[in-house]
């Protein structure tokens, strides 16, 4: 299992990221996935999570109504869509298959 993660940055309060993930090494779309972010000093948060087809998705309250994930099995890719980014989202953000493969993460900074 390879889960690669892509898309962070650097960007102002406000502003947009999407974070990309391709995974390769399993049958993509038998399984949900989820996005998890983590600060140094803090323990690791659930971001986001999606069914294995799409249907099915969940968000943490700090990020309803700003974030979207997705996925296109075709391409074997999740997505997070990041908008009206805040400070307070600066943190690694990692892609998991349901918490037990990890990607080596991406660096998402939120600052003016």
């Amino acid at each position: 299992v390879q889960l690669v993660e892509s898309g962070g940055g650097l960007v102002q309060p406000g502003g947009s990221l999407r974070l990309s993930c391709a995974a390769s090494g399993f049958t993509f779309s038998s399984f949900g996935m989820r996005w998890y972010r983590q600060v140094p000093g803090k323990e690791r948060e659930l971001v986001a999570g999606i069914s294995a087809a799409g249907g099915m998705t969940t968000y943490a309250d700090s990020v309803k109504g700003r974030f979207t994930i997705s996925r296109d099995n075709a391409k074997n890719t999740v997505y997070l869509q990041m908008n009206s980014l805040k400070p307070e989202d600066t943190a690694v953000y990692y892609c998991s298959r349901h918490g037990e493969y990890w990607g080596q993460g991406t660096q998402v900074t939120v600052s003016s």
